[in-house]
């Protein structure tokens, strides 16, 4: 299965694709703002992730500067 994310500034011309992936026959799920910010949240965690081990002090330092 594939997904796609669409994003238009015009809600007319996002409305014809919906119209389209309707007639054949696709799934559609039209996201709140909480989900789209989740989504964007859990891609950037994943990228963030290094699996290296970081130590609480001297971040804190940094970030308190």
């Amino acid at each position: 299965m594939e997904t796609a994310i669409l994003k238009s500034s015009s809600k007319k011309n996002l409305n014809i694709i919906l119209d389209l992936a309707k007639k054949l026959e696709m799934n559609i799920k039209i996201l709140s703002q909480d989900e789209i910010e989740d989504i964007g949240l859990a891609m950037a965690i994943k990228k963030g992730r290094t699996g290296k081990f970081v130590n609480t002090e001297s971040f804190l330092k940094k970030i308190r500067k």
